[in-house]
């Protein structure tokens, strides 16, 4: 791991899925652990969905890829809440080579922050993303579900969680 990111990637070849979220918040970057802030409900929707078999907890991130699922962030050096990251934390060309290296079936941002930056575009609706925006990844599929983060409440939707593991499931 590079000492300057904030948190590890979780990748390795022939994932189902790979989660990308913005940057690390200030808890998941305290204790380097993904999506560790108390009000954060990513681990408790991959149990509720059934992405996970039971409901792991922010330490036990690295195990992911035993489920075939992987973790990483469009802004590795910086942390915090999204109105917080300077234009410049963004590396969509290092995430690009990613998705090249490791070619996850699919692909889920964890918001639509990071996928407006990904994709260079605003009009981005969640759910799963039409072809046309693959940007010269072909093979992979993209997926918008709203955030887990507790500061994103009032876009929460589970369904669309549901939605998702319907998708990785076919």
């Amino acid at each position: 791991m590079n000492d300057q990111h904030k948190l590890q990637d979780v990748l390795r070849p022939g994932l189902r899925l790979v989660f990308c979220g913005t940057a690390a918040g200030t808890k998941s970057a305290e204790v380097r652990q993904y999506y560790a802030g108390p009000g954060n409900q990513f681990w408790r929707v991959l149990a509720t969905t059934g992405l996970t078999p039971r409901q792991l907890a922010p330490a036990e991130f690295a195990i992911l890829p035993d489920f075939g699922i992987g973790l990483t962030d469009m802004a590795k050096l910086q942390s915090g809440a999204d109105n917080q990251l300077t234009c410049g934390a963004f590396d969509v060309a290092a995430m690009k080579a990613k998705l090249v290296c490791f070619q996850p079936r699919v692909v889920c941002f964890n918001g639509k922050k990071a996928a407006q930056v990904f994709f260079a575009r605003t009009d981005l609706d969640y759910g799963l993303q039409p072809a046309d925006h693959s940007p010269g990844l072909p093979g992979i599929r993209f997926f918008i579900a709203p955030s887990t983060s507790g500061a994103a409440r009032r876009y929460w939707d589970e369904a669309r969680w549901v939605e998702l593991k319907g998708i990785v499931g076919e």
